[in-house]
């Protein structure tokens, strides 16, 4: 079976040929300003505008833990806003990170993938502000996409763990 590829690098600038599905986690709240997010705005406002729009909007959409928008940011790019963690602080409820949720965002991917014929690239998602673990992540990955045959690759920035 294939594998989950890691690089060092930027996600936000994946190097391989064919359709490109940059994948990231959001809030439940409609907060948008730290984190992968950042490197996102930067080089794109469409991701954002799409995220700010969809929540502000949810009472009529399915804006929610485990939803995915796919947002066109260039020929053959796509960043995918997916909803896998609850509020933006660790409290008496643990960390944000929802993992059944990140879980439902990647089944619902891989169908939005293959469907573009696409790769999908990014950071360890859910485990930077979210407060996952990637022992927890990564087997999702390999089990929603990889095993469907979708290239997944994971950047990690210089100085970054693997």
């Amino acid at each position: 079976m294939p594998e989950i590829t890691y690089v060092r690098g930027d996600a936000t600038a994946p190097s391989v040929g064919g359709g490109k599905v940059i994948a990231h986690v959001c809030n439940d709240i409609g907060g948008w300003g730290k984190g992968f997010v950042l490197a996102l705005s930067r080089r794109w406002p469409e991701p954002e505008a799409a995220y700010r729009a969809w929540h502000r909007e949810r009472a009529r959409n399915d804006f929610a833990l485990g939803a995915v928008r796919l947002v066109e940011v260039g020929r053959s790019l796509w960043v995918a806003n997916m909803i896998g963690q609850h509020g933006i602080r660790t409290g008496s409820k643990g960390v944000p990170v929802r993992y059944e949720a990140i879980d439902t965002a990647l089944t619902r991917l891989a169908g939005e993938v293959i469907e573009r014929g696409a790769s999908v690239h990014m950071p360890r998602i859910g485990c930077g502000l979210a407060g996952g673990t990637w022992s927890r992540i990564e087997p999702l990955i390999t089990e929603r996409l990889v095993a469907r045959g979708i290239a997944v690759t994971v950047y990690d920035h210089a100085g970054g763990r693997r």
